[in-house]
């Protein structure tokens, strides 16, 4: 673990020392990872996860979490299929189309205990559905509506867009993807600017039928480094007077080096619980410093530490604060046009609190699982993926 540390250190006091050749794979959700094209484009996706968890819990299960979330069994956590076209100047109009499966698709768009849309079981199988356009407005207004790839969050849904193969604290509990309409447009090269309207905070979750809004603004303060605010506003509850809508803020600093990427993530949310007497004020907060170094030829590794405070157990469904710290070592084998990548994972979680705490082995009582404090998983991933070139 002390390596990970010197690792942080180097990359934080002298990053240019191993720029050597831009990394293969761009990790960074600030700037589109697509390339614009303005030809079709398709490609597919497999995640083979293999999680031991030392707590041995009776039922395999990740307590409070929606991804990576089947332990001590070999587990198809993704397999996607999509085909794009983007909008360009050459061809203004583009889309997105894509479906997928496996137990990460199963409850990533829900918060506990919220009401979910008609027809979720199927709908969950969507990677996206969206139409974009790219206006002749300016520097280029570019508006998709339809299913799209969230504006809140440095992480993916994907573990192939990660340093880390299990996801942060924040990202499960940010939207991975949004419903709605967004509208882009750069001011400078340096500046970009985004507004949406989505049907809510997770896409297929259903507590109303008011739609949420947001802005964001991305800044390039240097050539390396990007700074990132997201704010969504709306009614996430079955009152939709605005003494009960959710504020929720996400900040993102990137520096990204030739051979080195370091992020900053930290988030803020807040709303009154209309069905709780006096509606007291709920609060979550999260953080996270992601530290990824392409070593040498195939192998990378990676750094995560974070912490995360649900303090009335609105987004996670227990009161409690979380400490987290994640290392990865990446071995990837690009052929033409695939990527496979095999990564080997430690994590340590440890959970305090009133709800704290992570299934372990043996019930307490009839049907009802104990609880540990702590957490040790070893992590096992298979990563293959094919695009189109």
């Amino acid at each position: 673990m002390m390596l990970f540390y010197l690792l942080l250190l180097v990359a934080l006091g002298s990053p240019t020392e191993y720029a050597q050749g831009v990394s293969e794979l761009d990790l960074s959700p600030i700037t589109d990872k697509a390339v614009p094209s303005a030809g079709w484009r398709y490609g597919a996706y497999l995640d083979v996860g293999g999680i031991v968890n030392f707590n041995v819990p009776e039922n395999d299960l990740w307590r409070s979490r929606a991804t990576a979330s089947r332990h001590n069994q070999a587990a198809p956590n993704m397999v996607l299929a999509y085909v794009r076209k983007d909008a360009s100047e050459a061809s203004r109009w583009g889309m997105e189309l894509g479906a997928q499966g496996g137990y990460d698709s199963v409850d990533f768009a829900f918060l506990q205990g919220e009401p979910k849309v008609g027809g979720a079981d199927v709908l969950r199988h969507l990677h996206r559905a969206n139409a974009s356009y790219l206006a002749p407005v300016g520097n280029g207004l570019t508006v998709t509506a339809g299913l799209f790839n969230s504006l809140m969050g440095y992480e993916s849904l994907y573990a192939k867009d990660n340093a880390n193969y299990t996801r942060s604290w924040i990202a499960d509990y940010t939207p991975y993807m949004m419903f709605g309409i967004n509208a882009k447009y750069p001011v400078s090269e340096k500046l970009l600017v985004t507004a949406f309207v989505v049907n809510g905070y997770v896409h297929l979750s259903h507590p109303n039928d008011q739609p949420s809004y947001g802005t964001q603004w991305s800044y390039k303060v240097t050539s390396r480094l990007t700074a990132m605010q997201t704010l969504y506003w709306g009614p996430d509850q079955s009152k939709t007077s605005l003494e009960f809508w959710r504020l929720y803020g996400n900040h993102i600093l990137e520096w990204k080096g030739e051979e080195v990427t370091v992020a900053a993530s930290y988030d803020v949310g807040t709303e009154n619980i209309a069905d709780q007497p006096g509606s007291p004020r709920a609060f979550v907060m999260g953080g996270n410093v992601m530290v990824r170094w392409h070593v040498t030829g195939p192998w990378s590794v990676a750094l995560r530490p974070e912490f995360y405070w649900d303090r009335n157990g609105r987004w996670t469904g227990a009161e409690q604060f979380v400490k987290a710290i994640t290392s990865t070592l990446e071995y990837k084998l690009p052929y033409r046009w695939t990527n496979t990548m095999l990564r080997v994972e430690h994590r340590y979680d440890e959970s305090t609190g009133v709800g704290g705490g992570f299934f372990r082995r043996g019930e307490v009582s009839s049907g009802v699982f104990g609880l540990a404090p702590s957490q040790h998983l070893l992590v096992f991933g298979l990563l293959c993926v094919f695009d189109s070139p």
